[in-house]
């Protein structure tokens, strides 16, 4: 697996997956910080274009930084940085995901001209500051109604949207994270606990991560090609939010994709495809 030193000398691992032409899309996990092995090859994403799946520091098989503050999202934007430099490219086609998106957003904040496209994909809209209000993740969470699971997870997600969520309500509502609760995604959902750095997790977000007006106003000067792909089901990145996500760039093009959840890609990959191969090209 190739690596390369971070500004701090942190080394950082990357694999890239596909046989696709052209420069590979370099790609950003969620989680937040969890190993980029989730990704696949994002439903065969990388037959049209090679993937860069980027172990961010501390997951996967980076190393783990000597400063653990480090693992604030802002911070890492350096590392993003650092890899544009080690392959040599005037800019990156950025493909994020989940809480990857926030890293993804920052980055282009601070280095528009370094950016070529720029997907997010059923993104989190934490470093921009827009609020989902629980009464659009009850909406979107009765598209599930005719689930088999539903009665069980759509009342541990009132339990969380009224303020009292356990870790029993979390993983009871997992099933939502899925256009299909099958053995592929339960399988996929079990691997989540062993690939994410909760450490570095809790230090993602932490105070100072993000300036969502600040964000936002250099979003608005952003010239690449944004594209912000969305589940229809997706209670995390609910289309509603996503559409207003969309608006703080110009010319962003929003794609909603049918009974699709946070994981698109695994939900029906051919549209994922279809969709997102189109925009990187």
């Amino acid at each position: 697996m190739p690596t390369f030193a971070a500004p701090d000398g942190t080394q950082l691992a990357y694999r890239v997956v596909g046989d696709g032409g052209g420069t590979p899309v370099v790609c950003l996990p969620g989680g937040p910080m969890q190993d980029s092995a989730y990704f696949g090859d994002l439903g065969g994403l990388a037959a049209r274009r090679p993937l860069l799946l980027l172990d961010l520091r501390g997951t996967g098989r980076s190393a783990v930084p000597e400063d653990r503050s480090s693992y604030r999202c802002d911070r890492l934007v350096a590392d993003v940085e650092a890899l544009r430099v080690h392959l040599g490219l005037e800019a990156l086609d950025l493909l994020a995901h989940s809480a990857g998106t926030n890293l993804a957003v920052l980055y282009a904040a601070r280095h528009p001209e370094r950016v070529g496209r720029l997907a997010l994909i059923t993104p989190s809209v934490l470093a921009v500051g827009i609020a989902v209000d629980g009464s659009v993740r009850r909406e979107t969470a009765l598209l599930r109604r005719d689930e088999p699971w539903f009665p069980e997870a759509f009342a541990a997600l009132e339990e969380i949207v009224g303020g009292r969520a356990t870790a029993e309500a979390f993983e009871a509502i997992a099933p939502f994270a899925y256009g299909r609760w099958d053995d592929a995604a339960r399988a996929h959902r079990a691997a989540e606990d062993g690939q994410r750095n909760d450490e570095a997790a809790a230090a993602f977000g932490a105070e100072g991560a993000y300036d969502p007006e600040s964000t936002r106003a250099a979003l608005a000067r952003l010239g690449c090609p944004v594209l912000v792909l969305a589940g229809e089901a997706d209670l995390n990145s609910p289309p509603p939010a996503m559409a207003e996500l969309a608006k703080l760039f110009p010319g962003a093009e929003l794609v909603v994709q049918p009974g699709a959840a946070h994981f698109p890609w695994l939900d029906d990959p051919a549209a994922f495809v279809a969709a997102t191969g189109s925009f990187i090209g």
